[in-house]
């Protein structure tokens, strides 16, 4: 049999159609890639730029003084103990919140996938503190734990000032993040235990499998992907946590964190070139985090999915 013959015009078309396409997808992506580089990369390109010079609003007033100094803001924050302490208070908050997230969000997605009557209405309630604002659950926190209009006091008959206090303050804290993003991690894993198929857990009845057994031969090896997404999610939201800590504490007793340090660089001591050198640590650090979790748990869900 011949082979059927090809047009000598057909690839030479087929080229020009795939470069115009190219070409049309590249005029189609350019406001976007425009956009993200007004809104990412120029902050970051000046934050870099701040850290390597020795600018201070402080010490030139309304001048603008900003003399290239390459390294000493990067040593000067290494060397700084208060940052260093807002290392460790970062990475001890991000352990235990994330690791109680973890316990308390898988009980939830358990709880909502069970079926019952008003199970609706569990999975709207459950969602709700991950609905309200961080700063508004900050102050609710506040109030709860305030040594004299707080119910927390009247209930344990204590005299003790939470906020006031170095381990009571990371430990209200952790309660209150853990309160509001539960909720989150329990929606990530209850995802997860969605798409497993409910006639694996029927045979393991016909085999005879406690309730246990299931959920640990069954359900813990198919959920493990959705966990680990859930983590990866939460320990970077938790390293760059803000918000939590400025409204209850303020940073005092022992529970500043890297952004938090950063910011109060900018603003209360007006010296920039440091705090911007606070702010690229902090963004490094989280990065090589990721890389982390991409290189080795990333590995583990690709692995865990294909089996």
């Amino acid at each position: 049999m011949e082979a059927a013959s090809v047009p000598a015009g057909t690839s030479t078309k087929r080229r020009s159609r795939d470069l115009s396409e190219r070409r049309l997808a590249s005029y189609m992506v350019s406001p976007s890639v425009l956009l993200i580089a007004l809104v990412a990369a120029y902050p970051i390109g000046y934050a870099v730029w701040l850290s390597l010079h020795q600018y201070s609003v402080r010490q030139a007033g309304l001048s603008r003084w900003a003399e290239p100094n390459i390294w000493s803001n990067y040593t000067n924050v290494l060397q700084d103990d208060e940052f260093r302490q807002a290392i460790v208070n970062t990475f001890v908050f991000t352990f235990f919140s994330v690791g109680l997230e973890l316990v308390i969000g898988l009980g939830m997605a358990l709880a909502m996938h069970a079926a019952f009557r008003g199970q609706g209405l569990l999975r709207t309630v459950v969602l709700v503190p991950w609905a309200v604002l961080t700063v508004v659950t900050a102050i609710m926190w506040r109030t709860i734990f305030d040594p004299t209009l707080g119910i927390v006091n009247a209930a344990l008959g204590t005299d003790i000032v939470w906020l006031g206090e170095t381990p009571y303050a990371m430990i209200v804290m952790i309660i209150a993040d853990v309160w509001k993003t539960a909720p989150f991690m329990a929606l990530l894993i209850l995802a997860g235990l969605q798409v497993i198929p409910g006639e694996i857990y029927e045979a393991a009845k016909v085999d005879g499998a406690t309730m246990w057994q299931r959920f640990r031969k069954i359900t813990l090896p198919l959920l493990m992907p959705a966990i680990l997404v859930a983590l990866i999610f939460r320990t970077l939201d938790a390293l760059r946590i803000f918000d939590l800590p400025f409204v209850l504490t303020k940073g005092q007793n022992n529970t500043n964190t890297m952004s938090l340090e950063s910011y109060q660089t900018f603003t209360a001591n007006n010296i920039l070139g440091e705090g911007a050198a606070m702010a690229i640590i902090t963004f490094v650090i989280v990065m090589i985090v990721s890389f982390l979790y991409i290189r080795f748990v990333g590995g583990n869900i690709r692995g865990l999915a294909d089996e």
